[in-house]
């Protein structure tokens, strides 16, 4: 197949849904199938802010136009809100090249999560956010999706929103998840030594959303009644003493910010912890706890969609209530008091997480075009997905 994957970001393999879409393209070539990524950096001018993902739709369906034109692409794979223009005013549902609308998180299910937040006063939105992201961008991701001939989505609760408030169609609508890099998978498990300190790690961007204001006090709580535990935060994406200042002055010596780390290094930075700690309010399917568990950490995470995916209670994580920085102190606890039980959930993620490989995602996404290319009224027979 000639497969085109747009994504309203600069294409950065280090990175989130940047990185996602790098490395589902490059296991479709391993697949044998073409792969074009349009993403901000193909873009003819450099626009400010903003106006990347302002003008991009129409710069995504002026380049989709071409491909078409060309007879290049059986399969546009556009991240929401990317086609919506192509979608709405040139693309004829049923024909080629398939559409497919991939979310990487429902912009509506985190936009409900910060009004949550304000809500309880725990977040301030900016004036402009009904303007655009609060606003517009719904739009954009709702006619996306709408018109599209498949939509994907991360988890269950997002696929149920899609087809209950966009009312996308069931049988369209589909839950794949996010693959993991081949070095983080088969990786040995180091078993924890009794008289090894323990170390608990969060990664990602040290924002509202990721739940540093409900983990955050739990942190400090654990740090202080357990003086040789230990807590990185990696990839914050902001200045140290932003972190540090959320802390008491007496535990901030055993806290750790990395705010930016090369991708690769990820599994040698958690290989002396042992617990991640995930307190998300919205996720679409984290790669980071995936990673994690990969690593062998114990997850102690929210029972948010994303989350819920993949862990589960006393089995291979324990899961809390979103929100609840006293549950979070308890299932801190049960794991630093009881290390068999860590050891426990050590493994059994680690066990989980080896079946997330990027190429059986893949394959699993193909499965998918491949059936809708040939449930379309034009169909022509497709090559093999293997």
């Amino acid at each position: 197949m000639k497969i085109l994957l747009t994504l309203h970001h600069h294409l950065n393999s280090h990175a989130g849904a940047p990185g996602a879409t790098w490395q589902l393209g490059q296991a479709y070539k391993k697949l044998g199938h073409d792969v074009e990524y349009y993403t901000f950096d193909r873009l003819p001018t450099k626009l400010p802010g903003m106006l990347e993902s302002i003008a991009f739709p129409m710069l995504a369906a002026r380049h989709i136009s071409q491909l078409v034109q060309q007879q290049a692409v059986d399969v546009v794979d556009a991240s929401t809100g990317d086609a919506w223009v192509w979608a709405k005013f040139l693309h004829q549902s049923g024909q080629r090249p398939l559409l497919v609308t991939r979310s990487h998180g429902l912009e509506q299910i985190a936009h409900l999560e910060r009004l949550e937040e304000v809500k309880r006063g725990a977040l301030q939105l900016s004036w402009k956010y009904p303007l655009y992201h609060g606003g517009w961008r719904l739009w954009e991701v709702a006619t996306s999706m709408q018109r599209a001939d498949v939509s994907l989505l991360l988890n269950q609760r997002d696929r149920a929103y899609a087809i209950d408030q966009m009312k996308i169609s069931p049988h369209q609508a589909h839950v794949v998840h996010n693959g993991i890099p081949e070095s983080f998978l088969n990786r040995s498990l180091t078993p924890l030594l009794e008289t090894e300190p323990i170390r608990i790690a969060q990664i990602g961007s040290y924002i509202a959303r990721k739940g540093i204001y409900y983990g955050n006090p739990a942190l400090n709580t654990i740090l202080k009644a357990h003086p040789t535990v230990q807590v990185s935060f990696l990839g914050t994406g902001c200045p140290v003493e932003q972190v540090l200042e959320d802390f008491d002055a007496d535990v901030r010596d055993r806290i750790q910010v990395m705010p930016r780390f090369n991708h690769d290094a990820l599994p040698d930075l958690l290989s002396t912890h042992h617990i991640k700690l995930f307190p998300t309010l919205s996720e679409g399917f984290s790669l980071a706890l995936t990673e994690a568990m990969a690593c062998g950490l114990a997850p102690v995470t929210t029972a948010t969609p994303g989350p819920l995916e993949i862990a589960r209670d006393g089995e291979n994580a324990i899961v809390v209530p979103a929100r609840d920085a006293s549950a979070i102190v308890q299932a801190l606890e049960a794991l630093i008091t009881n290390r068999s039980y860590l050891e426990q959930l050590r493994r059994n993620a680690h066990t989980t997480a080896q079946t997330y490989s990027w190429e059986r995602i893949a394959q699993d996404n193909l499965t998918i075009y491949a059936a809708a290319l040939q449930s379309a009224p034009n169909a022509h027979p497709q090559p093999s997905t293997q």
